[in-house]
């Protein structure tokens, strides 16, 4: 069977493939720092092999890719560090053509597109930034496009928006599920009400296991969109709702944002993204949805009703457990 490899497993990203490749019987690599988080994460799937990197070494790198067809690629940084996304993702590319690896998968995002000049946005959409973070984003996705048409290997991205769902903490509702579960007011950073996406975490294992299959879907980007246009203002109303509770709304301006980065790292960083509240990205996915067929899309109401239960839940919540950034 061919070997596939998570890396950056650990993440909310990572366990939503794994799971899909779990339900279809298949084995798999997880790739990630700590041992003891992937044991606690995987220990229990006898399909998986555990495998510890160290992304500054490139021997470690090679090892972990060694034996794998297929390197689905999703490790995180700090959202202080963005600088360090294309420098590991060309160690991880020296690492996996020195290996023989021969696709490789990479879950991107919306940064690279830069202020959305249509709406929806299709794969067509100018690549222009506006934001460091969405340079080093395609600096980032440019290394693998690149490898892929020099014919080192074949290279595909996934773009996402903004996903939610059971452990996903850095996200712009994280804040609003614990809120509507405590019967607290919910702060959220505005406006609140310009359309918005959203993907359900765990619909997103199974694009990604079905991407890599196809041999169409190499050479360029896809986008993944959410289940339809929203607000942020909507999904809070149905949070509180099913919480059986009225809803209770904070939102926070940029102004707001900005002073609360004084003493929050994250928050401080996430300033210049603010665009995206703003001016939000709103993807087509017509084009995947012609390669792959049907794409599932869990309803927001669903979604909500499964975060808030994982909420209540802790012991069931923490197997989600990864606080990452959404969709960087």
């Amino acid at each position: 069977m061919e070997t596939v490899a998570l890396f950056g497993a650990s993440g909310v990203i990572g366990q939503s493939v794994a799971r899909a490749l779990q339900a279809q019987g298949r084995g798999y690599r997880v790739v990630g720092r700590s041992a003891g988080s992937l044991r606690r994460e995987f220990g229990a799937d006898p399909r998986a092999e555990i495998v510890t990197w160290d992304p500054e070494d490139a021997a470690s790198i090679r090892a972990a890719a060694r034996g794998v067809r297929t390197l689905i690629y999703m490790v995180g940084v700090n959202y202080w560090q963005f600088h360090l996304h294309p420098q590991l993702m060309r160690r991880t590319l020296d690492a996996a053509i020195a290996e023989g690896v021969e696709r490789v998968v990479l879950i991107g995002t919306v940064y690279p597109y830069g202020l959305p000049r249509t709406a929806p946005v299709t794969e067509a959409h100018p690549r222009e930034p506006n934001s460091y973070k969405g340079r080093m984003r395609k600096e980032q996705e440019d290394l693998l496009l690149a490898a892929d048409a020099a014919g080192s290997l074949q290279g595909t991205i996934l773009r996402l928006p903004d996903f939610y769902g059971p452990g996903v903490e850095r996200s712009f509702l994280h804040r609003a599920f614990v809120a509507a579960a405590q019967g607290k007011r919910a702060q959220l950073i505005g406006p609140i009400d310009t359309p918005h996406e959203f993907v359900f975490v765990d619909d997103v294992g199974p694009v990604v296991t079905a991407l890599m299959d196809t041999p169409g879907a190499y050479g360029r980007f896809w986008n993944l969109a959410g289940a339809g246009a929203t607000t942020q203002r909507a999904m809070v109303k149905e949070m509180f709702a099913q919480a059986g509770r009225a809803p209770k709304v904070l939102p926070m301006g940029k102004g707001m944002v900005r002073l609360m980065g004084l003493f929050d790292p994250f928050m401080r960083e996430l300033v210049e993204m603010h665009y995206l509240l703003t001016n939000p990205v709103l993807l087509d996915d017509s084009a995947l949805r012609g390669l792959l067929g049907p794409v599932h899309k869990t309803s927001y109401a669903e979604g909500i009703r499964q975060t808030l239960a994982a909420l209540r839940a802790p012991r069931k919540a923490d197997a989600h457990a990864a606080p990452v950034p959404s969709a960087t």
